[in-house]
């Protein structure tokens, strides 16, 4: 089934856009806000195909997301940023255990489940 670009569904295009990363055996994948805009299927099935990526083929993904929940599902390390500049970084769990309340309250305000808060990802 042949379609142009802008017929594909927006969680299609993010998968068509990983795919031709892997052909050219990228290294790094740097994905920004790769779950805007998607259902919550969809994002699931976004973050599973990055992390395939990572599995698979080896590839390092940089995602910059202010979706928590996905970040928290698929992260390794992360890094919050305030107008440029660091302001906690770490495994996911030993993060979690030191966050600054205002971190601590907007990653809940997010959304992110309390398995996931208390460091049971995936």
């Amino acid at each position: 089934h042949k379609k142009m670009p802008s017929e594909l569904s927006g969680g299609m295009q993010r998968r068509v856009a990983v795919a031709r990363a892997l052909i050219h055996k990228t290294e790094i994948i740097i994905y920004d806000e790769p779950t805007t805009g998607l259902d919550p299927v969809t994002t699931c099935t976004v973050d599973e195909l990055i992390q395939e990526a990572q599995e698979k083929f080896g590839v390092t993904s940089v995602v910059i997301s202010h979706d928590m929940a996905s970040v928290f599902r698929i992260a390794d390390r992360i890094t919050f940023l305030n107008f440029g500049e660091q302001v906690a970084s770490g495994d996911p769990r030993d993060l979690l255990e030191n966050l600054p309340e205002h971190l601590a309250n907007y990653i809940k305000a997010s959304g992110v489940s309390e398995d996931i808060l208390r460091g049971r990802r995936r």
